[in-house]
């Protein structure tokens, strides 16, 4: 069994595992350099980090569409409810719950949660997806914080972490995360979707080789690579 992690642009990634599929902040429309429109896309579950337009995206559109289960914290799901959103499951951070295509556990964030009209959207968070092929942390939008390590001591297959800086951490706090994380592979994300989070990503990934022990995987919007 394979699980195949897809790239969709800015902090949205698709992965397919155990025959299903799951979004993360599937933020397509009004995305600059997405691949794909929302109205393309498949999902049976779809996971949210924290409130913010660019995360939440087209959440309502495709889980109405598809019945999928969105997976967020309470303050998300109870405001995705109102917008009609049916099939919901509300968690909170340090949380875990078997979903059958995945174990998720939501993690401490260092962000902010605000709903695009406004609304409390609680607090941020990170994910942590385990597969039958290894442990996926999303960081979401978070800034760097010593209990990464902690996150680490679970073992991670992969961890997708931002490098844009000024919204999140950038290339040396994320060169820091990798060093308490400790994951076998890394994929960066939350950059050069617009001209304030512009990284040279290829020069990052030399940095992650020479100073952490993990291996990145730099991927272009649309494109995906298998944990196997």
């Amino acid at each position: 069994m394979t699980t195949r992690i897809t790239w969709l642009g800015h902090a949205a990634f698709q992965i397919d595992s155990a025959g299903r599929t799951v979004l993360i902040d599937p933020f397509l429309s009004g995305n600059p350099v997405a691949t794909v429109e929302a109205g393309s896309l498949a999902a049976d579950a779809i996971v949210l980090t924290h409130g913010h337009e660019d995360h939440v995206g087209d959440t309502v559109e495709i889980a109405k569409r598809t019945g999928a289960l969105v997976i967020a914290n309470f303050e998300i799901t109870e405001w995705l409810r109102k917008k009609g959103v049916e099939n919901l499951h509300a968690q909170h951070i340090g949380g875990a719950h078997d979903h059958g295509f995945a174990h998720v556990k939501l993690t401490i964030a260092h962000h902010g949660s605000m709903l695009p009209d406004g609304s409390n959207g609680g607090n941020p968070c990170g994910v942590m997806l385990k597969t039958a092929d290894g442990t996926i942390y999303h960081a979401g939008d978070s800034g760097l914080f010593g209990d990464m390590r902690l996150i680490g001591e679970e073992g991670i297959a992969v961890a997708i972490l931002p490098i844009g800086d000024n919204y999140t951490m950038g290339p040396d706090d994320s060169l820091r995360a990798l060093r308490l994380i400790e994951p076998r592979h890394v994929i960066p994300c939350h950059y050069n979707t617009w001209p304030l989070i512009a990284q040279d990503a290829l020069c990052w990934a030399q940095r992650v080789r020479a100073e952490t022990r993990a291996e990145p995987v730099v991927l272009e919007p649309g494109a995906a690579w298998e944990l196997s």
